[in-house]
């Protein structure tokens, strides 16, 4: 008796399976290979996305004023839709009237404030904190917040900021940043001269100071170069105590005024 051969179509049902296993395995790999791009983030891309994120989520909010929530359809705006518009107050109250006496022992505060968070490097003689009855001067070396030769900050510089933006935020004193060189040129194309250089780095403290939550107009930045040395230029010792950034925070609230 003859045997009955198979259906053509039963062999090739027999190996279907191939098709979704393949399918599946290939499905796998393109996920471990996503999976091991994002654990390998480029530490320098991630560190401009989060400068970025932060300029956003910390710049003043522009939007409330121009939009008029009632104008677009007044009659279903409720009897208290004007406090749904108007933003938070996220800031400790300031008052203008305060004395020249209760503005002095502000001033006071803060300087305890900032020694206790720079507390080691003032001990070890890198950071210098002087007072007096108007000024608050904060004297920081340049390494601790920039490369040499450059104006833009390096990772621990944002955490210096850090700190000092935590003490001036919720005050209204206006801060003057200064920047300072040595006497060794630069010329280069971002920075023609000592001038670009110490007006840069002054411009830089002020923008991470307003990312932090200080308010724009409380700040000014100026550059001197290399002529307001504290130091003789002719020794590495000189030169590195000249390159310096300070901060000169004032009694006043208003930064016109605050100009020594």
């Amino acid at each position: 008796m003859r045997r009955r051969r198979p259906p053509q179509d039963d062999l090739h049902n027999k190996e279907r399976w191939l098709v979704s296993y393949a399918d599946f395995i290939t499905l796998l790999f393109a996920f471990f290979v996503v999976m091991y791009s994002v654990s390998s983030v480029n530490e320098g891309k991630y560190k401009v996305l989060s400068e970025t994120l932060t300029g956003v989520f910390n710049a003043p909010q522009r939007s409330f004023q121009p939009i008029e929530v009632g104008d677009q359809a007044p009659q279903a705006a409720p009897a208290h839709s004007e406090d749904v518009i108007v933003p938070p107050v996220t800031e400790a109250p300031r008052n203008p009237e305060i004395s020249e006496e209760g503005r002095a022992e502000a001033l006071r505060t803060m300087a305890d404030q900032l020694a206790l968070e720079f507390d080691e490097l003032i001990n070890q003689g890198v950071v210098t904190l002087e007072t007096n009855e108007r000024w608050l001067e904060l004297n920081l070396p340049d390494s601790l917040l920039f490369s040499s030769g450059s104006a833009e900050p390096h990772y621990d510089g944002f955490a210096v900021v850090e700190k000092i933006a935590g003490v001036l935020r919720n005050r209204d004193n206006a801060v003057k940043v200064e920047g300072f060189t040595d006497n060794r040129p630069i010329r280069t194309s971002a920075y023609p001269s000592n001038w670009e250089l110490s007006t840069a780095r002054a411009a830089a403290v002020v923008r991470m100071l307003s990312m932090e939550g200080v308010e724009p107009e409380r700040l000014a930045a100026v550059g001197y170069g290399a002529y307001q040395p504290v130091a003789r230029n002719d020794t590495e010792e000189g030169r590195r105590r000249n390159r310096r950034v300070v901060l000169l925070i004032s009694r006043d609230a208003s930064i016109r005024g605050a100009m020594r």
